[in-house]
């Protein structure tokens, strides 16, 4: 993986240059593009951002991720519409949905090796598919809509979709860093361990379990906070959320950008957001477009996006 070309001191000076640019970006594109499509793209980069950590970095294949970003979802949805809780809380409340969420798949899951993982984590999520289809606080097929955004710590109001774009961008933005230097800490350094030789990780001393169901569920968080922001931002949740489609797309999007690249999830997340944008207008033809591109891409591109710019540049990003 391209995450092999590791000099933490040259990764740390490209980091810096990649992340301000990144930043200065963030600042000047709302000028061009509308708010709310950035803001999705954002929401959708930190969802794949943490379901590259568990792939990544630790060669956990999960199917399920939709379960832990539509819980995140629903309960910031449910706490801010029926309990008219503040924004903050609503997105902690969902951030918290996603981590007990990825315990208890974690903690199942990590049982079994390979496929067989695998496969446990999407019978989990097509679970709690079913969980929230029936539930009565759910709203079934309709989702919870008309989310109030509210006002963030009684100061900023989230009903303008530029203040509450800033506060998008500052999440983002501390996701992205949280997500370096966490791969680039001994802990990340542990992770590549047991991805690449589970036996000689134990050998080491290393209790593998533990180190599986940490990444679980850190991975788990994130694609809650992810989700919780989504639902404060387009105010509705819905079963799109937590279906199969979102846990495939999550895999598209690390697979494109570049899996066990820092970078490589935001810029998957961004051809996979303008993509269905821009080809909404071909109707049904949208799914085969979508399908035929995706194939080009991972065959052309088998490291992805950003892993094949890292093997031309010889430079970590």
């Amino acid at each position: 993986m391209a995450s092999a070309l590791l000099n933490p001191n040259e990764s740390r000076g490209h980091f810096v240059w990649v992340f301000l640019a990144l930043a200065v970006a963030t600042a000047i594109l709302p000028a061009f593009v509308y708010p709310l499509f950035l803001m999705k793209m954002m929401c959708f980069a930190m969802f794949a951002i943490g379901f590259n950590l568990l792939l990544g970095y630790c060669g956990l294949l999960s199917l399920g991720h939709a379960a832990f970003f539509g819980a995140g979802g629903y309960t910031a949805a449910f706490v801010a519409a029926s309990w008219g809780l503040s924004p903050e809380a609503a997105v902690l409340f969902g951030t918290l949905a996603g981590l007990i969420l990825g315990v208890a798949f974690g903690l199942l899951a990590i049982r079994r090796h390979g496929i067989y993982m695998t496969m446990v984590t999407l019978g989990l999520a097509q679970m709690v598919y079913f969980i929230v289809l029936q539930s009565p606080y759910s709203g079934a097929e309709d989702g919870i809509q008309g989310v109030p955004r509210g006002t963030l710590f009684g100061l900023f109001d989230l009903r303008s979709d530029m203040t509450l774009y800033v506060v998008v961008s500052v999440v983002f933005m501390l996701v992205l860093l949280g997500s370096y230097r966490l791969t680039y800490s001994p802990f990340g350094q542990v992770l590549r361990a047991v991805r690449d030789s589970e036996s000689r990780a134990t050998s080491l001393g290393l209790n593998v379990r533990t180190i599986k169901l940490t990444v679980f569920a850190i991975s788990a968080t994130i694609s809650g906070l992810a989700g919780s922001m989504k639902a404060i931002i387009f105010q509705i949740a819905t079963l799109v959320d937590v279906h199969l489609t979102t846990s495939g797309e999550v895999v598209l999007m690390t697979l494109i950008g570049g899996v066990g690249t820092v970078l490589g999830p935001v810029v998957g997340a961004a051809v996979l957001v303008t993509s269905q944008n821009y080809l909404a207008g071909f109707g049904q033809w949208v799914t085969f477009i979508q399908g035929f591109i995706f194939v080009v891409l991972v065959l052309a591109f088998r490291e992805g996006i950003v892993g094949l710019l890292i093997r031309l540049w010889r430079r970590p990003l």
